[in-house]
């Protein structure tokens, strides 16, 4: 049910200048993308207490970290669920060093997944004034992973999955949701308009890049 997020996140994450910096991952969960920053000097996992997969633990409200400590801060997934979004924006902001970079992540239309909880959905121009608002920042981009055709190829294929589920015969239902994806994204491919956030469009989520 994550393709139209994954697919995109791990083709954008791919391009980022992580080799040879220093990089601190905010809610960094299993640390499912530490793969793809081999190249760095030493990734550093953050998250919640309780967490066996992070190096160090708290509240991404106050990260028990030095000021400008890290070339790279990543937020992947993470915004969604934080109580006062504005708070984490600028611990983010006070852990990179100048120069430095900040990499988030977030829904924009995505079902509801309370991880403890789900508080937030937001637009390219909503996240660009959270992060506008709460640290400066020599560039700053936002920029939509899916495009409106595979959004909603993924609400189509959660509510089939959900009635096959329900059935008791998921497997049935997984090359529905493949051809799905594999339509929606197609689709977004040949039509360029489908993959821009404009009036009437609809993004599963969004990629922020905040240049300290």
């Amino acid at each position: 049910m994550q393709y139209a997020v994954r697919r995109p996140l791990l083709t954008w994450l791919k391009t980022q200048p992580v080799a040879g910096r220093r990089v601190l991952d905010v809610g960094c969960g299993d640390r499912p993308y530490e793969p793809l920053f081999a190249g760095a000097t030493e990734v550093v996992g953050f998250d919640r207490p309780g967490n066996p997969y992070a190096d160090i633990h708290g509240s991404i409200e106050a990260i028990p970290v030095e000021d400008a400590s890290f070339d790279v801060v990543l937020c992947l997934q993470v915004l969604e669920h934080v109580p006062d979004p504005g708070a984490a924006v600028r611990e983010l902001r006070r852990v990179v060093r100048p120069g430095g970079l900040v990499l988030a992540t977030t829904h924009g239309v995505y079902p509801f997944h309370p991880n403890p909880e789900d508080l937030w959905r937001w637009t390219d121009t909503g996240l660009a004034r959270l992060f506008a608002e709460n640290g400066e920042w020599s560039s700053l981009a936002v920029t939509p992973g899916a495009g409106t055709a595979l959004t909603v190829a993924m609400l189509v294929a959660h509510l089939a999955d959900l009635f096959f589920k329900r059935a008791h015969v998921r497997p049935i239902g997984a090359p529905l949701v493949f051809g799905l994806n594999a339509a929606g994204e197609a689709l977004d491919r040949a039509v360029p308009l489908l993959r821009a956030p404009v009036p009437g469009s609809l993004n599963a989520n969004f990629h922020v890049a905040a240049a300290a």
